[in-house]
C-alpha cells in the first residue's frame, strides 16, 4: 500500500517520535526530500542532508593520516573525530558542533538515494543507521536519522521496476520502517497552493493545468523525459521569471521540454497561452494577488481596463484589501490605460464617495493610497 504525499508526512513524523529510522521508499522526484525539509520546519529541526549515490566507499572508514591537534575535534560528551574535509567527517563535526550549542533542539539528518550508493557504501553506514555510531563516535540522542530509497525489483509491488539501486541489506530492511510514498494529487495541489514569501508556492498556471489534467503529475514509463512533481516545481520557477514572457516560441518550448518531455511542454504552453487570456473577475477579486499579477500584466490594455472596471462594478462592500488589490492592479495600466480607467470611475460618484468616505472614517492606508493613486492619474492629465 501506498500514501500520498500528507500521510507520509503523518507517517514519518510519528516513526521518528516512536524512536525508530523512517525508510522513505518513493520513484525520483515526486517529493521525498521536500516532505523531509517541511517536517524539519514543522517540528523546528536542523536539517542535515548527504546524499548517499554520490558518496564513495571508504568515506566513513579510510584511515586518516597523523595531523595536527588543531585538526581533532574533542566533543564534551561523544567522543574524538578528525575534521576531514571529504566524506562524512566534516558533516558529523557539524552536526556534534550543533548539538553541543543547540542540545534541545532536534536535528534530521537525511540519507537521501540510500540504495543508489554501492553496497560498500551501505555497509559502511550500517553502525551509523542501525547502532548510531561510527568508530568510537556516537550520535547524540537528539539526531534522528531518515533514509529515502528508490524502489527495486525486490520490494513488493515493484517487482517491474528497473531503477539503478542496489538492494538494500536486510539488516536495513528489518530495522527501518518502510513507508512507501506515491504521487498523491490532492495532497500535491494543497501543498502548491501553500502560501511561501506572500505567493503559492507553485505558479498559478501549473496549478490549474494539473487540476485539470491530474494524470500528467507524475508519469512513469520507459520515456526519455518523464513529468514529476519535482519537474513540475521547476516548470514553475522558470515561467515566474520575469523574462519568460518575453522569450521566443522555441526557446520556451525547449525550456519546458527539457523537464517535461516535449509532447506536454506543447500542451502545456498551449493551455497557458489560452489561459493567460482568460482572467475573470472573480480571480480579481478573490486568488491570492501574487497569483494573477503576471497574467494581468500580460493582457493588452483593452482587456485590462475592462477587468478593472467590471471589478468595481461588482465589489458590494470595500475592505483594504480590495482597496490594495484595485490600486496594484491600477499601478500595471499605462498612463492611458489609467486616465481611461477614470473615466470610467467619474461616472460612478457613488463610489468615489464610498472611497473617499472610507479614506476619513478608517485609519487603514490602503483606502487612502487608493484616493491618492485616483487624485494622481487625474492631476497627471492636466499638468
Amino acid at each position: 500500500m501506498t500514501l500520498g504525499y500528507l500521510d507520509t508526512l503523518k507517517a514519518v513524523d510519528i516513526v521518528i517520535k516512536s524512536g525508530h529510522v523512517p525508510n522513505i521508499v518513493g520513484v525520483a522526484g515526486i517529493g521525498k526530500s521536500a516532505l523531509v525539509e517541511e517536517l524539519s520546519l514543522k517540528n523546528s529541526a536542523k536539517l542535515f542532508t548527504t546524499v548517499v549515490s554520490l558518496s564513495e566507499k571508504g568515506d566513513l572508514s579510510i584511515p586518516v593520516p597523523p595531523l595536527n591537534k588543531e585538526s581533532f575535534i574533542d566533543t564534551q560528551k561523544y567522543g574524538v573525530i578528525a575534521d576531514v574535509k571529504y566524506g562524512y567527517s566534516h558533516t558529523l563535526i557539524e552536526i556534534i558542533k550543533y548539538a553541543e550549542k543547540n542540545p534541545q533542539q532536534p536535528i534530521y539528518w537525511f540519507l537521501d538515494e540510500f540504495n543508489r550508493g554501492s553496497s560498500g557504501v551501505q555497509s559502511e553506514l550500517m553502525n551509523l543507521v542501525l547502532q548510531r555510531q561510527i568508530n568510537s563516535l556516537k550520535l547524540p540522542s537528539q539526531v534522528k536519522i531518515i533514509i529515502a530509497e528508490n524502489p527495486d525489483s525486490s520490494m513488493d509491488g515493484f517487482e517491474d521496476s528497473d531503477y539503478s539501486v542496489f538492494t538494500s541489506d536486510k539488516a536495513i530492511k528489518d530495522r527501518t520502517t518502510r513507508i512507501v510514498m506515491d504521487a498523491n494529487v490532492n495532497d500535491w495541489l494543497k501543498w502548491a497552493k501553500s502560501i511561501k514569501n506572500g505567493q503559492s508556492i507553485i505558479n498559478s498556471l501549473v496549478i490549474k493545468y494539473i487540476e485539470e489534467n491530474p494524470k500528467f503529475l507524475n508519469i512513469v514509463n520507459d520515456d526519455d523525459m518523464n513529468p514529476t512533481p519535482r519537474s513540475w516545481q521547476r516548470v514553475s520557477d522558470i515561467i515566474d521569471n520575469d523574462k519568460f514572457k518575453d522569450l521566443n516560441y522555441n526557446i520556451k518550448i525547449n525550456l519546458i521540454a527539457g523537464n517535461i518531455g516535449e509532447e506536454l511542454a506543447a500542451s502545456f504552453l498551449n493551455f497557458s497561452k489560452n489561459n493567460l487570456n482568460n482572467l475573470s473577475v472573480s480571480q480579481l477579486i478573490n486568488e491570492p494577488l501574487s497569483n494573477i499579477v503576471n497574467k494581468f500584466i500580460q493582457l493588452d490594455e483593452l482587456n485590462k481596463n475592462e477587468l478593472l472596471e467590471k471589478m468595481i462594478d461588482d465589489i458590494q462592500a470595500w475592505s483594504p484589501d480590495l482597496a490594495q488589490r484595485l490600486n496594484q492592479l491600477l499601478s500595471k495600466l499605462s498612463p492611458d490605460g489609467q486616465y481611461g480607467f477614470m473615466l470610467h470611475v467619474a461616472n460612478n460618484t457613488d463610489l468615489i464617495n464610498d472611497i473617499y468616505n472610507l479614506t476619513i472614517s478608517h485609519e487603514d492606508i490602503e483606502f487612502e493610497n487608493l484616493y491618492l493613486q485616483f487624485q494622481s492619474i487625474i492631476f497627471d492629465q492636466f499638468i
